[in-house]
């Protein structure tokens, strides 16, 4: 068994796509996961498998959609990935602490990561390594014009963001269930 760490992308937000943890959890297990835990209600789920990460995306997103009966975006990522994508920051230190990364769920094509990195913000940064976008600006999140959809449109990607907090306490629960 493989652990892996699934991100799901826009759920419990603004009182949209409700997902209750406990019910996730239930689902994802019924499912054939192993060892499922959430952490807090964004849709971060640590768990055990043998499938494939690729597999795995379409196993959570039809049982959430044959429960639910809503479509939601998942990207599927071993702690190792994710680690690498936590390392592979660009900012220093101060900067990288008060980041979002977005995990895309593929390269996107070099031509359209250039055009995409022409949109540009006062106080924003904007760096696009591989399957991660790293998002930094200094007045902080809820002030930025930066806007996901755009960059997915652009990117021809799906994403989906966390703060450096939250991605250190996945690869925490995740080394707990390894």
């Amino acid at each position: 068994m493989k652990t892996y760490i699934a991100l799901l992308r826009g759920i419990n937000v603004g009182g949209h796509k409700k997902v209750p943890m406990a019910t996730l959890r239930e689902l994802l297990t019924t499912s054939g996961l192993t060892q499922v835990q959430t952490y807090i209600q964004s849709g971060n789920v640590i768990f055990q498998s043998s499938e494939k990460a690729t597999q795995l995306e379409e196993t959570i997103k039809k049982s959430i959609l044959g429960y639910f009966g809503f479509e939601v975006s998942v990207i599927v990522k071993t702690p190792d990935e994710l680690q690498t994508i936590l390392n592979d920051c660009p900012f220093p230190k101060d900067k990288k602490e008060h980041s979002f990364f977005v995990m895309l769920n593929k390269i996107p094509d070099a031509q359209l990561v250039s055009d995409a990195l022409q949109i540009a913000y006062e106080n924003e940064e904007i760096i696009i390594k591989k399957d991660a976008l790293y998002f930094y600006c200094s007045t902080g999140y809820g002030q930025s014009k930066f806007n996901m959809n755009t960059f997915e449109r652009k990117l021809k990607v799906i994403g989906t963001s966390r703060n450096y907090n939250t991605m250190l306490k996945l690869l925490s629960l995740s080394a707990e269930i390894d």
